[in-house]
């Protein structure tokens, strides 16, 4: 099991100046970007920033996340974070890039893991 990168995530409304912005603070361009039509969401990302770009109401669901984790076994991670008294909010699934679940951890910390494929 390995965390690959973790990502922050910044919620905005205008993708478009928001990937100028941090391209330019960042000194990196966008790496990553795609349309997430089922949650009528548009995702980019620029270094360690994963910026979720839509209307208020399709963010709402999204925004008590706080960091994206980049792993190399969703699966695994599950079978562990179980073990160790996390609770499953939205169990494995499909995402356009690879699969995803998001966990509560003891803390209180919400984090969405995320296996690319």
């Amino acid at each position: 099991m390995k965390i690959k990168q973790m990502l922050n995530r910044f919620y905005v409304e205008d993708i478009e100046v928001s990937i100028d912005f941090y391209e330019k603070i960042l000194n990196e361009k966008c790496k990553l970007r795609f349309k997430y039509p089922q949650e009528d969401l548009e995702l980019a990302q620029i270094g360690n920033i994963l910026i979720l770009a839509g209307s208020n109401e399709a963010l709402k669901p999204f925004r008590e996340t706080q960091a994206t984790f980049l792993v190399d076994s969703v699966v695994d991670f599950r079978n562990f974070l179980l073990n160790n008294g996390a609770t499953i909010i939205h169990d494995l699934k499909a995402v356009p890039t690879g699969m995803n679940m998001t966990v509560k951890h003891l803390d209180g910390t919400i984090v969405e893991y995320v296996e690319h494929h």
